[in-house]
């Protein structure tokens, strides 16, 4: 509705500040000419927006306006109150304060349509506990304590100081500038430099933290997700191997599951009348890709390097020796 999405304009201006009608667009998932049109109807309508022309210009509303404008739709309350009812509720320690806020979110309802939302919200369940073959899903846990450190330091801009487990090493403290936390499949991750270096750490590894009073060393403004994309890309280019695998899409999720990555995923080229999918996932080293491919037996098939293919051969030959000799 129209409506709805003029609510959602006054909304971005006031919470971002000055945006083009370009980033608006994208934002409203309308055209560019359609924002100049509700702009035009916001202005008509006694919202102060302005207009800044040159390189960095764009839109804005004028320092001070203020108005009540943050009625929810059912679709936007469903959306909140479904959200509530995964496993993401959990991710940066803010499921207390998830709940409190679909609490109050329910409670602002009109009394018509509470008993509505929240029937229709028990319809629609998100990430259950275990899935039809009952396997419960391997959530990585970081303690409160540990985690209301980091996301207040990430948020005030402050040095952290880490005790980090890395894989193979011991754990020892290191001090961190924090830019952003970024969850991804029920694992979450501290981007941070050190030293002007960039840096990774996954949350489950941190035994302990320490915000420091020091501002942290950061741009004052981040694109998390761009950040995020570059810092995958970097991380599947080293010392990790890529494999070219065939794969029963039944098994999908096993594979997802034990890889570090899958950067690819589409129906295998013709001719495949299987209906098999084709990925190209990356794992740790050989014997990690070995190990993975291992688990799903006849369901999936390497198709490069041709390494992992030999090692899968011997391994499937010396387990067919040892079990063909009635013996």
């Amino acid at each position: 509705m129209r409506a709805d999405r003029l609510v959602s304009l006054v909304l971005l201006l006031r919470q971002r500040g000055r945006l083009t009608a370009d980033t608006l667009a994208r934002e409203l998932e309308v055209s560019t000419r359609t924002v100049l049109r509700d702009i035009e109807a916001l202005s008509a309508a006694g919202v102060p927006v302005y207009a800044e022309r040159g390189r960095h210009g764009g839109f804005a509303l004028l320092p001070g306006f203020r108005t009540e404008l943050t009625g929810l739709n059912h679709d936007e309350v469903l959306a909140l109150l479904t959200a509530g009812s995964g496993r993401g509720e959990r991710a940066f320690g803010l499921g207390s304060a998830l709940a409190s806020a679909m609490r109050k979110v329910v409670d602002a309802l009109p009394e018509s349509h509470r008993a509505t939302a929240s029937d229709a919200a028990r319809r629609l369940l998100v990430e259950p506990e275990t899935d039809l073959l009952s396997r419960r899903p391997v959530a990585e846990t970081v303690p409160d304590t540990t985690m209301v450190v980091i996301r207040r330091a990430v948020l005030a801009g402050h040095r952290l100081r880490l005790h980090y487990a890395a894989t193979g090493q011991t754990p020892g403290w290191r001090t961190v500038d924090p830019i952003g936390l970024v969850t991804v499949r029920d694992r979450s991750y501290l981007l941070a430099t050190r030293s002007g270096a960039d840096r990774t750490y996954r949350l489950s590894r941190v035994l302990a933290a320490q915000e420091l009073p020091e501002p942290a060393q950061r741009p004052d403004r981040v694109d998390l997700d761009r950040a995020w994309r570059e810092r995958c890309a970097r991380f599947l280019s080293s010392g990790h191997i890529a494999v070219l695998v065939r794969v029963n899409p039944e098994r999908r999720e096993e594979l997802l599951t034990s890889a570090v990555a899958v950067r690819t995923a589409a129906p295998a080229p013709a001719p495949a009348p299987d209906g098999w999918l084709r990925l190209e996932a990356t794992f740790q080293d050989l014997r990690h890709a070995e190990w993975a491919l291992w688990q799903l037996g006849t369901d999936a098939e390497a198709l490069t390097p041709q390494s992992l293919r030999t090692a899968l051969h011997d391994r499937a030959a010396a387990m067919a020796g040892r079990y063909g000799d009635p013996s």
